[in-house]
């Protein structure tokens, strides 16, 4: 399975889950395959980072 982030660059992984990357250094992604253990917390961390980032990329266009 993979998880991508089209912004990805930008967010902090202090626990080294982005593990490939793509479209010339501004898309990273987790690849996880069968089998491989996956750090649950640091999963839940880089996912709720994203969409924090992403809500407040949201709201700064909204306020134009």
């Amino acid at each position: 399975m993979e998880v991508e982030g089209r912004s990805g660059v930008a967010l902090d992984d202090p626990s080294r889950l982005f593990n490939s990357s793509l479209e010339g250094n501004t898309r990273r992604a987790v690849d996880i395959r069968e089998g491989k253990e996956v750090d649950a917390a640091a999963f839940k961390a880089l996912i709720r980072a994203a969409v924090a980032a992403n809500t407040h990329t949201k709201e700064k266009g909204a306020k134009k």
